[in-house]
């Protein structure tokens, strides 16, 4: 009944991966080759557990 109020922490995580996304492709624009695929590897990370918290 109170599960409404609860917090989503997937939510969460996906909001996480847009902002490293779209960071990631901004440094790719500046030509900043090693911060993009710093930021890409993390979002990566960071889809991983969304994608383990909707398979449980």
């Amino acid at each position: 009944m109170f599960s409404l109020f609860k917090a989503n922490p997937t939510k969460k995580l996906k909001k996480q991966y847009e902002q490293l996304v779209t960071k990631a492709f901004q440094a790719q624009r500046n030509g900043d080759i090693r911060s993009y695929s710093l930021l890409t590897d993390e979002a990566q990370q960071v889809l991983a557990k969304i994608e383990q918290q909707t398979y449980k």
